[in-house]
């Protein structure tokens, strides 16, 4: 029976200072809980002729794969602003499997035990926030957004603490790599240069190897991950996704989204959204996530002064100077995804002025903001009395106005908008609900919200209570889980 993997682990083979050789702690009384086929499919991985009992001792790091060779990787980070050093506390890397395409992929398990990077921690994950990940990670791919991604969740058969006790889970997490810019900061804070070039190089190597034969390659590094994370933050502004904990451990140097902790999407508009319950000050709302990604790659060029230039100076100046066009590039970004949303077509000089007036609409009237943007895609839209606001109603004038530049047509700019839009995301009181009833072994509700969550641009019947915010008025706050 052949699974199909075929591990090549790269990182494993650097030095001590990157990480520890670890296996996963065996756990009682592993269970397979979900199995992502279709990414398996993805992976060029065939569990169909492997028994559950079997499945779940792989997927809990009981039994692991031929070829695997887990480490838990170093990394340090700024969390809420606050340096430390971290590393994986309760996660270990199995290995780097690679696909018949020669993709490679990092295979996490999370939840797996203590590590010497653990601290104060018990190493385990509860099986609520692993279902969580699982949902949140497969809706943001299916939303065309890099991600990580979530192939398996697994029952431990043990009780964690955290305010009550709970069920332990495993989830198996699947990245590009798990390099962040918190690794980079570990490695610069030894202070030692042929470390942070071992870095650098196994990084292009891995991720960038367009640059492998550049002049000053930290510096096309640290351009190309301006613009990836650019790219990703507009994409969480475009469907209403808060992170909610942007720390510098979980920025990617691959521009995937990673750490599905304390985030949640939001409903009714309002730039200042928080819903991380340790978030106190508002330092990752919403409105702040752009302002915290260049503080974020600010802290990256500072790793990387050493290597831009030999004279210090210099290499600061360049650096800041790098970091500083970070700004503009987001602005056009932003406006272009705004534009795309509304189904704009070419530049005007108003439409700033038409984009910032809706959002200023939207929070004042408290409107949702994914349904506005399906109200203004539906050529029928359902009765809703907010939209025949007479604000509204004015500035909806101003945008068919606008729509009819550049030879447009509804046919053009309605697929525009589809594109764009999702009809359906991950409502949170829903991924309560589905949580809940997993909870108490009933995992129909997470088939559902997963099935639903994976066509979020498609017409689809019978998810009007999947498009809905939540009636209740209380505030929703999101935990991270350790």
């Amino acid at each position: 029976m052949t699974i199909g993997w075929h591990f090549n682990n790269t990182y494993s083979k650097l030095s001590e200072t990157f990480k520890e050789n670890i296996k996963p702690i065996p756990v009682t009384n592993p269970d397979l809980v979900i199995l992502n086929k279709a990414l398996a499919s993805e992976l060029d991985l065939d569990f169909s002729k492997i028994d559950k009992e079997e499945l779940s001792k792989i997927f809990s790091g009981n039994l692991l794969p031929d070829g695997s060779n887990s480490i838990a990787q170093a990394y340090a980070g700024h969390q809420f602003g606050h340096f430390t050093m971290l590393g994986d506390g309760r996660a270990v890397l199995i290995g780097e499997h690679t696909t018949k395409s020669n993709a490679k992929y990092d295979i996490q398990f999370k939840g797996s035990g203590k590590t010497a990077f653990s601290r104060s921690g018990d190493g385990r994950a509860a099986l609520g926030p692993m279902l969580r990940e699982y949902i949140i990670s497969e809706s943001m791919n299916a939303l065309n957004i890099p991600t990580t991604r979530s192939l398996a969740v697994v029952k431990t058969g043990e009780k964690i603490q955290r305010e009550t006790s709970l069920q332990g889970a495993i989830l198996t997490r699947v990245a590009s790599s798990h390099i962040r810019v918190g690794t980079f900061q570990y490695i610069a804070a030894r202070q030692k240069e042929n470390e942070l070039k071992t870095l650098l190089d196994y990084t292009i190597d891995r991720h960038y190897p367009e640059i492998k034969n550049s002049n000053n390659q930290a510096l096309d590094l640290l351009n190309l991950l301006i613009d990836r994370q650019c790219n990703l933050v507009v994409n969480w502004m475009r469907v209403g996704f808060i992170h909610g904990v942007m720390n510098t451990d979980n920025m990617t140097i691959s521009g995937e989204t990673i750490d599905y902790g304390p985030c949640a999407f939001m409903d009714t508009y309002d730039p200042k959204t928080v819903f991380s319950s340790i978030d106190q000050t508002g330092r990752y709302a919403y409105c702040n996530q752009p302002v915290i990604t260049k503080w974020n790659l600010a802290r990256f060029a500072e790793c990387l002064v050493p290597l831009i230039n030999k004279d210090k100076e210099k290499a600061i100046k360049i650096a800041t100077e790098t970091i500083n066009s970070f700004e503009k590039k987001y602005e056009e970004k932003w406006m272009n995804m705004m534009r795309d949303k509304l189904g704009l077509f070419g530049l005007d000089d108003k439409d700033k002025f038409l984009i910032l007036d809706l959002l200023t609409w939207m929070h004042e009237k408290k409107a949702d903001y994914t349904n506005t943007f399906c109200h203004l895609m539906n050529p029928e839209p359902r009765k809703n009395r907010l939209y025949e606001d007479n604000d509204f109603m004015s500035w909806k004038k101003r945008w068919e106005k606008r729509l009819l530049n550049n030879n447009n047509s509804p046919k053009k700019y309605l697929k525009l908008m589809k594109n764009n839009n999702p009809i359906v995301i991950p409502r949170n009181h829903k991924i309560e609900e589905a949580l809940e009833a997993a909870n108490q072994n009933n995992l129909e509700p997470i088939k559902k919200i997963l099935k639903i969550l994976e066509k979020p641009y498609d017409e689809q019947i019978e998810i009007n209570d999947y498009q809905l915010p939540s009636s209740s008025t209380e505030k929703y706050q999101t935990f991270c889980g350790t």
